[in-house]
Order: C-alpha cells, then sequence, then structure tokens
C-alpha cells in the first residue's frame, strides 16, 4: 500500500506559515509522524492524508484494511481528511466521520497538544550526544548527534532535543518540551513546556512557557514570555476578527520564523509574533504584532 501525504497550508496556525507536514513536533515532522501510524497493507491499495489529520493507530488500521473504497470526514468543516481507494472495487466510496483519538491540527496550541502526548509517551533515555558532568535528569531525554548538555543544566520531565544543539550552562529545562536541531539554550534560561524550532537561540536570562518559537528566531537577552491569566480563565487567541478559547490557562505566545527581539523584551501571554518581525529593547507586547 501506498500512503501519499496531502501537503496543506493551516490558515489557523498563523503565525506559524510553514505546510503542515513541514513542521517538527517531538523530533520529527508532523508528514512522518502521520506515515508511521499505518501498518503495512498490499501495494494495490492507495491511501491518502493530509497533512493536518494524524489518525489514531487504531483508526488508521480500520481505513486501510476496509474491504472497499471509502472517505474519511471531518463533520466539522465537510473536509476529506484521509481517503482509501481500492483498484477493481466500484461504487461510490463510503463516508466515515473521524474517530475521538484521532488528531486534527487547526491551531497553534494544537501542536503544543500534539508535543505534549508525544514527549509525554516517553519511557527511557536516548542520548547520541554528549552530557557533562554536573548536568541532571529528572525525566527522559532524547538527545541527538553532536549536541552538547553542559555543567549545571537541570531537566525535568521529558525532553527531545535535536542535533547539533548546545544547552547550558546553568538552565532549566521542564514539562514536555522539543528542542529542534541547531539550537542554543544558554545561561539562566528556564524553557517550560514549549515547542522550538530549527536554529532557534535563546542566549541568557530568558523565559518561555507554553510557546511555539519557529525556526532562526534569536532572543535578546532577557526576553521573557508570560503565559499565565491571574483571573484563572482560559486563554483566548483572536483569529478573523473573533476570540477563539483555547481551553488552556497556561499558554504563552506564538513566535513566527526569523524574530528576534530586543533585550529586556516582556510578551503578554497569547500573544504572537509574525515572522520576520522585530521588538526593540525594553518593548513590552501588548498586542500581536
Amino acid at each position: 500500500m501506498s500512503v501519499e501525504i496531502i501537503p496543506v497550508k493551516v490558515p489557523g496556525l498563523w503565525p506559524i506559515t510553514r505546510e503542515a507536514g513541514s513542521i517538527k513536533v517531538a523530533g520529527k515532522l508532523v508528514r512522518d509522524l502521520i506515515l508511521e501510524r499505518f501498518p503495512e497493507l498490499p501495494a494495490d491499495r492507495k491511501l491518502t492524508c493530509r497533512a493536518d489529520f494524524l489518525p489514531s493507530p487504531a483508526f488508521a488500521a480500520l481505513v486501510a484494511l476496509g474491504s472497499g473504497n471509502c472517505a474519511v470526514v471531518d463533520p466539522s468543516d465537510g473536509a476529506t481528511v484521509m481517503e482509501l481507494c481500492i483498484p477493481g472495487v466500484s461504487g461510490a466510496p463510503g463516508q466515515i466521520p473521524i474517530d475521538a483519538d484521532s488528531f486534527r491540527i487547526r491551531h497553534p496550541w494544537d501542536l503544543l497538544a500534539l508535543n505534549e502526548q508525544l514527549v509525554g509517551a516517553l519511557t527511557g533515555n536516548r542520548i547520541e550526544g554528549t552530557v557533562r558532568a554536573g548536568a541532571t535528569f529528572d525525566g527522559f531525554v532524547h538527545l541527538g548527534r553532536g549536541s552538547v548538555i553542559l555543567p549545571g543544566v537541570y531537566i525535568e520531565g521529558n525532553v527531545v532535543i535535536g542535533e547539533d544543539c548546545k544547552i547550558g550552562p546553568n538552565c532549566y529545562i521542564r514539562g514536555n518540551t522539543s528542542v529542534g536541531d541547531r539550537c542554543h539554550i544558554g545561561q539562566a534560561v528556564e524553557i517550560k513546556n514549549s515547542l522550538l524550532g530549527d536554529k532557534v537561540s535563546v542566549g541568557h536570562l530568558s523565559y518561555a512557557g507554553d510557546s511555539v518559537i519557529c525556526d532562526r528566531v534569536n532572543f535578546g537577552a532577557g526576553t521573557i514570555i508570560s503565559n499565565l491569566r491571574h483571573d484563572g480563565r482560559n486563554h483566548r487567541w483572536l483569529e478573523n476578527q473573533a476570540f477563539v478559547d483555547t481551553g488552556r490557562r497556561k499558554f504563552g505566545a506564538i513566535i513566527g520564523e526569523n524574530v528576534h527581539t530586543g533585550i529586556h523584551t516582556a510578551i503578554y501571554p497569547g500573544r504572537s509574533l509574525s515572522e520576520n518581525s522585530m521588538t526593540v529593547p525594553g518593548e513590552v507586547v501588548s498586542h500581536s504584532k
């Protein structure tokens, strides 16, 4: 069986502008995460799946092993997210709804939820890089080739770190956090429950919690992302001139590609910075830009 992943750009992911399948979550491209969910099947079947839809393994097998042509339709918007075609089988494809355990990527915080699910499921360490004496793990760590964890680093919870990264010295990483390739997390930095792309530099004295930080972002010293509403309510996200409930009481910022922040930038919770934007030293980001 051949599985074709259909590229999709999801408008609701803004300021993340990448095609959904090319986004990296828990150290893997979304398109590869999708492919892993399908069993091996006879070569005469063709199955297509949208890059913003991750079927549960049980649902993927149910559809792929079906006896007839079928289409999986998301009732919320009528989109066909998966379709099976068996040569020689006639008749219009039957329609079946998405099961409750499958996952559709619609908003930036969906990437956080997916990352939490996958990184939180780690059951052991996989160390391909170097861990210096004086680093402490209180959870499971996947560390890529060429990466180094320096003395004084404390990791609490499960963390995935890509290749050729420099972590530390003296930083704190917690929650279910994923760090891309060629990243630097430096002195007195805290990263909590976040998803970082490739070539991200958070050099020193900064904090990012419950945030998505895209490729080639550089934080000036002392950049702080707030992530907590003091009134106990969920964060809301402005989309198409309307507010959407994120379902999250803790929610930081969504930072697009190639963003640079000036030193001592403070970012309100639930805000975004569009790709190629920048802040000046001491700027307070109270509105998305």
